[in-house]
């Protein structure tokens, strides 16, 4: 029984991660890997940075929830500060849109833009229970 839950756990951890990249994909008006692809760092240090905050949040979500559904509703809620930490950084920056210099190659943006998802995703875990 203890193989059979991990396993689940593992797969629904998985799976939430997936859908958290895919999300943030849509917020972005230009393909995260087609600039990948085109060696665009600026774009590789936001899309790092929030795969390292979904698996931040995942991470405590588990560890701290034994039922997998309180996980996932914990997730839901980092997720959705993550989300709000993205249009507050972008409120805050009025002179300019945070895609476009992304696209552009900006790594100072990215590299902030990483560090705002990360520090975001570190608060809001402190508040999992």
């Amino acid at each position: 029984m203890i193989v059979v839950n991990l396993v689940v756990s593992v797969l629904v951890i998985i799976f939430l991660q997936l859908i958290g990249m895919v999300i943030f994909s849509w917020m972005t008006p230009f393909k995260d890997m087609e600039e990948l692809k085109n060696g665009n760092v600026a774009v590789a240090l936001a899309l790092g940075g929030k795969y390292m905050s979904t698996a931040i949040i995942l991470g405590v979500a588990a560890y701290t929830n034994t039922s997998i559904w309180f996980m996932m509703l914990w997730f839901a809620v980092g997720y959705l500060c993550l989300i709000a930490a993205y249009w507050i950084f972008e409120l805050f920056t009025p002179g300019f849109r945070i895609s476009d210099h992304l696209q552009k190659g900006n790594v100072a943006v990215g590299l902030m833009l990483c560090l705002v998802f990360i520090g975001t995703a570190f608060a809001v875990s402190s508040l999992i229970i």
